[in-house]
């Protein structure tokens, strides 16, 4: 997204603040959120580029105080499987045009958000066959659509994962899984003010979600950032169909 200012920049800058918020309130949730609107503001491509650098910062910053929680026993075998799929995903987003790419976006989100709101019991995501069926999963959907924490979320409930064992644990992924990501999909083209708009958004949704996260009750705070995943993910299918 080269050159225009104004409202789509200040759309651009709420649509960061607004994920930034709720990854920092509930421990997940920038992709899902952000995802949706991004590929609608700035196209497929640009979208999933910005949100993995995004994702990345915002899980370098939050593993900083977790890190010794990570469970490196489970978490390698997510991360070497995400690494073999990313380049599929990317794959993906190369070959195929706008209106299609947008309704493939849009199902993956929605799809994932429905099962992450329905606590899906899957036998295949049981033990390191589990771990590796997720990361896979997760490493696609990250660089194709920008979303691949859902896997994970699943491969976690299925583990018996409590939400403080998740959330260290899925920001050492998300830092892996979107480096991978970076790499192969490249950074997204923004002028400096754009870049500099998005910085201070992700510090200000930082704060923002910090300040509420103690006065919101995180059962509220995780049906609000799936109703939002899930609308966005549905409006991305819609325009998809209609450009088909």
């Amino acid at each position: 997204m080269t050159g225009g200012a104004g409202p789509a920049d200040a759309l651009l800058a709420g649509i960061v603040l607004l994920g930034s918020c709720v990854q920092w309130l509930t421990g997940m949730g920038f992709a899902l959120v952000a995802v949706p609107a991004l590929i609608l503001l700035l196209g497929p491509a640009e979208g999933v580029v910005l949100a993995n650098c995004a994702a990345g910062a915002i899980s370098v910053v939050g593993l900083a105080g977790g890190w010794r929680r990570v469970r490196l026993r489970a978490m390698v075998p997510l991360c070497v499987a995400a690494a073999c799929t990313v380049p599929a995903g990317t794959w993906l987003t190369r070959r195929l045009p706008e209106p299609l790419l947008l309704l493939v976006m849009g199902s993956l989100v929605t799809v994932a958000v429905l099962l992450v709101m329905r606590g899906a019991r899957v036998p295949a995501l049981h033990g390191t066959r589990g771990a590796v069926v997720a990361g896979a999963a997760g490493g696609f959907m990250n660089s194709a659509a920008g979303v691949g924490g859902p896997p994970v979320s699943l491969y976690a409930v299925n583990a018996g994962w409590t939400v403080r064992e998740f959330v260290p644990n899925a920001q050492f992924y998300g830092v892996v899984v979107n480096a991978f990501s970076v790499g192969t999909n490249g950074v997204p083209e923004l002028e400096a003010a754009q870049w500099a708009s998005v910085i201070v958004a992700m510090t200000v949704g930082a704060a923002v979600g910090r300040g509420l996260a103690g006065r919101i009750p995180e059962e509220r705070a995780r049906l609000l950032v799936l109703g939002l995943a899930l609308a966005g993910g549905a409006s991305a299918v819609g325009k998809g169909v209609w450009g088909l």
